[in-house]
């Protein structure tokens, strides 16, 4: 790592002001000018890293107008303004591929299609959603409430034994961030009538409640919302950013007396919304033990028959999954049979959502282990697409040859080895394709094609690339949300699928259950399916692990990179991900420390970095490089840095709700999605911006839920993408929100040229070494090992 102060010392007038007061100085800290280095061991105070997810008490996760830390990025830089509880970690780059009012709309139908699909599979199931054991004990008695309730009967006081040993120990409470307006568009309902809107508005009125909560409210809640608000006030909570204690206020006020925290629409409608909030958190389910206590703590005077009522009205499903012991072999069927009741269990709750999802999901996914391929005879076709290149990417090759399913694990670099993939089974004549989870990543991907084209061109004599019956290279890269969506990709066969032969898509930890599911229903019996990604980066801001889960079942083959990333950045990327923090040489200043004492300083290195030191002694203009930060709210998060930045390189009033021309945005249509893009027009009819090259116009009711400015960004919201300078911003009060899956995204952001604003101490050391990704609760494991066997 570089000493030389040119990389980071300049002229620099008088630093724009840095938002919210200063942070108190970090311990120790000393007064370092911008040219000053550190090795990047080296830094400011332990602290506990916060892994996945954010402390409750920061600003949560989510996306649309709330702010607040990065979901999986921890959320240490809190903000206190009223009402600002969710975080935008679930906003995870990605640039639509057309008019992307058009894609939205778009991938809102393939998604109610896709749920509709799920939905006509779970009618046609005569029990419970299980995980090939039959219920017993608690999940039995759960049953047995369930349909004593649908007989006229009085289910039992309670289904939960407390002098029972614990199978397992219960996972945290779930972090509790509300899901934004942007996450209610996502889910696909449509626009309530206006006098549904009307008539919500006067009983949120009546009841003390915002009325800019109707529109959201008449469309969670449907036709009939007015009513069913005022016989279940707490069915407010299905509304986005609604919190307990504001719907029992809102309660109180319509039902008087009869209010009561032992109201069983309470304990239900509380059930429901804290899987609502695991969810954000990333769980697809609750163990039971961890829902109860989680009600307890919301002052539900009998958790067991909260959630006897949630699942006894179909608003909570519950399984019972079992437990295999470390390194015993997996029973035969006749031996589960003989002695399930005796086998350990964990009893879950979940939502019917994301419970089908997983289910989908891994039915899909036997499906493609298991169908033929129509190329099974063209070994040695195969086999010589794979001597034509060497190491991983030859393995690579031959392993999707013979299996419908495969991981493939690397870095950056490594991308070049699915790109060997794709070409040569497009020279075969193969309809191939790859998808990414951001344009950047795809455009970048696409330029890895071309340079792997060339071979693949001569093998199947035809100039351009293209197989015997696959379009050139250049087409054969889509992002996920457009492959979905239709907008991008191969298009639709008469059966509804992709009308593909191979799928591999990259970035694939970035895939939550929901999305997953979706591509492997829209794949063909045949199919072959590649996830490739890096294991180390964040995880989905959706709920579930797909890429980790399947990793962790071994029900595929799975073919790690030897292609290591190069240079400085990329060698002290890869020991972070081996949870070593090692000092670099940097002889080209690829890799700058700058220490900072506190918030103050933290903000005036940051934008005389962007804006001075790295254009001139690295070459990388201020729009070239990227800001990234542990959260949105604080002293230095993405706000305070965007405010400061804005005012050094794009000024201005902010005369289009808060915008100006030329001002660097990013757009999230829909959560875990975010499009770096820059602001181009204002009209009458709202925002317009250009993404990736593509003009987005974005509705002037959408603009404070979709558009924020975009200098600086959230780790999670900039994974998927790379930048040839990156800025990582590591204020004191950011202790707390490292990780290492945190510093290796950040860290990994940047192509050329990586400068770290350090003021946490020892804490990110710390956090590289002993702060891994915090666990989820999901259930696709289990389901894989009852489906498909092990591959060993």
């Amino acid at each position: 790592m570089t000493t030389d102060p040119a990389a980071t010392e300049g002229p620099e007038p008088e630093s724009p002001g840095a938002g919210p007061d200063p942070v108190a100085p970090a311990n120790g800290a000393p007064d370092a000018d911008a040219g000053d280095t550190a090795p990047a061991g080296d830094g400011p105070a332990a602290g506990d890293g916060a892994g996945d997810e954010p402390p409750a008490q920061a600003d949560g996760a989510g996306a649309g107008t709330a702010d607040g830390g990065d979901d999986g990025d921890g959320g240490a830089a809190t903000d206190g303004a009223a009402g600002e509880q969710a975080s935008e970690a679930a906003q995870v780059s990605e640039t639509p591929g057309t008019s992307e009012l058009t894609e939205a709309e778009a991938e809102l139908a393939a998604q109610r299609e896709f749920r509709e699909r799920i939905e006509r599979r779970k009618a046609e199931k005569k029990g419970p959603v299980e995980s090939g054991t039959k219920l017993s004990g608690t999940a039995a008695d759960l049953l047995a409430a369930v349909r004593a309730v649908e007989g006229g009967q009085k289910p039992r006081a309670s289904v939960f034994d407390d002098s029972a040993p614990e199978a397992r120990r219960p996972v945290p409470e779930p972090v509790r961030r509300p899901q934004t307006e942007a996450a209610a568009d996502a889910a696909g309902r449509p626009a309530a009538a206006p006098e549904t809107v009307d008539a919500v508005r006067r009983v949120l009125a009546a009841g003390g409640a915002p009325e800019a909560l109707a529109p959201q409210a008449a469309a969670v809640l449907g036709e009939g919302a007015q009513d069913a608000l005022r016989e279940d006030p707490w069915q407010l909570l299905r509304v986005a950013g609604v919190r307990p204690e504001q719907a029992d206020g809102f309660a109180r006020a319509l039902l008087g007396a009869e209010c009561g925290p032992d109201d069983e629409r309470r304990g239900r409608a509380v059930t429901v919304w804290l899987l609502e909030q695991a969810a954000l958190a990333g769980h697809t389910a609750l163990e039971a033990a961890a829902l109860r206590a989680a009600l307890a703590q919301r002052a539900v005077p009998d958790p067991d028959e909260a959630v006897q009522s949630a699942v006894a009205e179909g608003e909570a499903l519950v399984f019972q999954d079992a437990l295999d012991e470390p390194g015993a072999p997996r029973p035969s069927e006749a031996e589960q049979e003989e002695g399930e009741q005796e086998r350990p269990v964990r009893v879950l709750i979940g939502l019917e959502r994301y419970a089908l999802a997983e289910e989908s999901l891994a039915d899909g996914l036997a499906r493609l282990v298991n169908s033929q391929h129509k190329d099974e005879d063209r070994g040695a076709d195969w086999e010589a697409a794979a001597d034509a290149v060497r190491g991983s990417a030859a393995e690579l090759i031959r392993t999707a040859a013979g299996h419908g399913l495969v991981l493939h694990t690397g870095g950056e670099a490594a991308r070049a080895e699915p790109a060997a993939l794709v070409a040569a089974a497009r020279s075969l004549g193969l309809r191939a394709w790859a998808a990414t989870h951001t344009a950047d990543g795809r455009d970048r991907f696409a330029r890895l094609l071309a340079d792997a084209s060339p071979a693949a061109a001569e093998s199947a004599g035809g100039p351009d690339g293209s197989g015997a019956d696959g379009p050139a290279s250049g087409d054969a890269v889509a992002t996920v949300a457009g492959l979905l969506s239709g907008h991008e990709g191969p298009g639709r066969d008469a059966d509804g699928a992709l009308d593909l032969d191979l799928l591999v898509v990259l970035d694939a930890p970035q895939l939550d259950v929901e999305a997953a599911a979706m591509v492997v229903e829209s794949l063909p019996d045949g199919a072959r399916l590649v996830l490739s990604g890096d294991p180390g980066v964040l995880w989905s801001a959706g709920p579930g692990r797909v890429f980790a889960d399947l990793a962790a079942a071994r029900v595929c083959p799975q073919v790690a990179s030897r292609t290591p990333d190069p240079g400085p950045i990329g060698e002290l990327v890869s020991g972070i991900g081996v949870g070593e923090l090692n000092q670099v040489d940097a002889p080209g200043k690829e890799v700058v420390i700058v220490p900072v004492r506190d918030a103050g300083e933290a903000v005036h290195r940051t934008v005389q970095l962007v804006a001075d030191s790295v254009p001139r002694a690295i070459g990388v203009p201020a729009e070239q490089t990227q800001v990234i930060t542990p959260g949105h709210g604080g002293a230095v998060g993405t706000r305070a840095l965007n405010a400061a930045l804005k005012e050094r390189l794009n000024p201005g009033p902010g005369r289009f709700g808060g915008f100006d021309l030329g001002d660097r945005v990013a757009y999230t249509p829909a959560p875990g999605r975010t499009a770096p893009g820059r602001v181009v027009g204002a009209d009458a009819d709202g925002l317009h911006l250009e993404c990736a090259g593509v003009r987005v116009a974005v509705p002037r009711e959408r603009v404070e839920q979709t558009v924020r400015h975009g200098w600086a960004l959230t780790a999670h919201q900039a994974v998927g993408s790379r930048w040839p300078a990156a800025v990582v911003v590591l204020p004191g009060d950011a202790a707390q929100a490292l990780s290492r899956p945190w510093v290796y995204t950040a860290f990994g952001r940047a192509e050329r040229h990586l400068s770290v604003v350090h003021g946490v101490e020892q804490a990110l050391p710390r956090a590289v070494a002993e702060v891994s990704a915090k666990p989820r609760t999901t259930r696709l494991p289990v389901l894989l090992r009852t489906q498909i066997p092990a591959a060993g």
